[in-house]
Order: C-alpha cells, then sequence, then structure tokens
C-alpha cells in the first residue's frame, strides 16, 4: 500500500486499474455511439470528477467541447436539501445544445439534481448524466443517470477523484476505506 492508502484506511480495492479503464472505455464507446453527429458538451463535476472527466472524454470520439462546474456545500442546508453554492459555473453557452454531465459518485441525486435545475435555465437541448458511481439504494428522487460504470452500496470510498478531507483523490483505483 501507499502512504495515501494508509492515511485513509483502506481497507481493500473495490475496483482497480484495469477494471476502471475497460469501464471507461465502454462507457465513452456507448455515447460515441448514442451521440454520433450531434453537438455534445461535456460538463465535469469539480473535483471529484475530475480523473474520470479525463478519462471518459479521451474515451469519446466525437468532437466534443469540455467545461466544469463547481459547487460548495453550505452546512446544515446541503446534506438535507441538495441546495449548493455553485462556485464555479460554466463557461460554454450551453443553449440548444446536448449536455452530458460527468460526476464521480451520484448517492442521493439531491445535489445532481439542483445542478441540473441550474444548468437547465441555460436553455440545453436536453442534460443527460454519467457518474462513474451510483448508489441507486440511496437515491431520493428521479434524476436520468444514463450512463454509470458501477453500481455501489453504502461504503466510504476513495480514489479515482473522491477523497477524505481532500486527500486521495490521486489514487488509481477506488478503494473502501474505513468510515470515520
Amino acid at each position: 500500500m501507499s502512504n495515501i492508502a494508509d492515511s485513509l484506511g483502506v481497507e481493500r480495492i473495490v475496483y482497480d486499474e484495469e477494471t476502471i479503464r475497460k469501464r471507461v472505455a465502454e462507457v465513452g464507446a456507448q455515447i460515441t455511439k448514442d451521440f454520433a453527429g450531434e453537438e455534445l458538451i461535456v460538463i465535469g463535476v469539480i473535483r471529484g470528477a475530475l480523473y474520470f472527466l479525463s478519462d471518459l472524454t479521451r474515451a469519446i470520439d466525437l468532437p466534443i467541447k469540455v467545461d466544469m462546474i463547481g459547487y460548495s456545500n453550505i452546512p446544515n442546508t446541503t446534506s438535507k436539501t441538495g441546495i449548493v453554492r455553485i462556485i464555479k459555473d460554466i463557461d460554454i453557452d450551453i443553449t440548444d445544445k446536448h449536455v452530458l454531465v460527468v460526476e464521480d459518485v451520484i448517492r442521493t441525486g439531491l445535489t445532481t439534481a439542483y445542478i441540473i435545475q441550474n444548468l437547465e435555465m441555460k436553455k440545453p437541448k436536453d442534460i443527460t448524466l454519467c457518474s462513474m458511481l451510483l448508489n441507486p439504494d440511496r437515491l431520493l428522487m428521479t434524476i436520468p443517470v444514463k450512463y454509470y460504470g458501477f453500481e455501489i452500496n453504502d461504503q466510504w470510498l476513495a480514489g479515482y477523484g473522491m477523497d477524505r478531507d481532500e486527500i486521495g483523490r490521486n489514487l488509481p483505483y477506488i478503494a473502501q476505506i474505513k468510515k470515520q
């Protein structure tokens, strides 16, 4: 194990580098097929989706535009309502364009729904969701997650963009870590 893994208390590797690489390639190929001949704008949700966004956009064989949106949790509000503070908005005009929002993990869907609501005000043709990880058992609302890498449960995870207290994002795999 590495210093990072030791500091996080990695219990086991859930998805190794090769498994992630293969699944990202499959998702990228499906997106390429589904959006063939269309203009696609890919929007990553920072910071967690950074590594997935990077690998996924290279696996999409289309002329795409890429942008990022960032948010910050609001103490005592976000976990209950999904309302967040947008700290980095997109710069690309998405009016009447196909938009693919890329997340690292979707658990309750509250924050994702808020981000989608924010993007819908910019009048895109449509918004499609893609997440590396999806926890369908915790979803509190119906959100259109069309593409995802893997289904998860309530494990505490880090790596491949996910963190605990901003540590662990740079692990090349997804690991289960000790709960705090």
